[in-house]
């Protein structure tokens, strides 16, 4: 690990208020709220849609099988403690390639080994992700599989084609599986090139960019958005708390929804 240099991973641990970073991580933080205030409001509203997300997935859907690429570290309730509330056979794969977030995974998760496990990969490597032997085994009899990209694709640049490795994805997804895709989103084209420069600067070129509302829609083509609720910002998909996290100022927000393969 190189601890000189913030990691994207550590960075939304902070905005979390969790306690896995550095204070190379800290300051970077505190640097992108002067740029963006709503940056910490951000974090905790994805966590939330993504807790929503795997609850209904698995409470509403039958889903019982999930792949969390670009998982991050693990924050509670992660995503195996929540399918697991519903069904405590549920198996999920996370996906990563930080060091810090492999080596915490692997803990957290050595208590059940039967249902979870933590996958040391790039997420843009599709064909040796579901070539591994964890991914195999959530795909051994076509039942439906939840794929999620929440709060990762913008850490993938528009060259190596975020649009395509859905697709790709979901292609090799069983017929009637979802995906559940959050991308941080602006349209301010201003604010999204002084982000996507900070974080591109401070991450080591770790990082992707902030994408447009309309490049952020282009995420879902061909995938059908579950009760007709297309990209929105995630606090607004079915929103279980008039007490839940909502965002102060929307000058960046987390756009995404949960959609089914058809």
């Amino acid at each position: 690990m190189d601890l000189s240099r913030p990691s994207v991973a550590r960075m939304y641990d902070f905005l979390l208020g969790g306690t896995d970073n550095y204070q190379v991580d800290r300051d970077a933080c505190n640097e992108l709220l002067r740029m963006a205030p709503s940056s910490k409001d951000l974090a905790l509203v994805n966590r939330a849609f993504l807790v929503r997300a795997v609850r209904y997935l698995a409470a509403e859907c039958g889903v019982r099988r999930f792949l969390d690429f670009g998982s991050g570290l693990p924050t509670r309730p992660n995503v195996h403690q929540v399918a697991q509330e519903v069904d405590p056979s549920s198996e999920v794969v996370y996906i990563d390639n930080d060091p810090l977030v492999l080596a915490h995974g692997r803990m957290m998760l050595a208590e059940d080994p039967s249902t979870t496990a933590v996958l040391q990969a790039d997420l843009r490597d599709t064909r040796d992700v579901f070539a591994s032997s964890e991914v195999d085994r959530l795909l051994r009899d076509d039942q439906p599989v939840a794929a999620l990209f929440v709060s990762v694709l913008h850490c993938i640049p528009d060259k190596d084609d975020p649009w395509a490795l859905v697709r790709d994805v979901a292609q090799r997804l069983p017929s009637g599986s979802y995906m559940v895709i959050s991308q941080l989103a602006s349209d301010d084209a201003e604010l999204r090139a002084s982000i996507t420069d900070f974080m591109a600067r401070v991450t080591n070129d770790n990082w992707g960019q902030v994408r447009s509302f309309r490049e952020v829609n282009r995420l879902f083509e061909g995938l059908e958005p579950v009760e007709g609720i297309g990209p929105v910002e995630v606090s607004r998909w079915k929103p279980d708390s008039d007490l839940a996290p909502r965002q102060r100022s929307d000058e960046w927000v987390e756009r995404g929804t949960v959609a089914r393969i058809p």
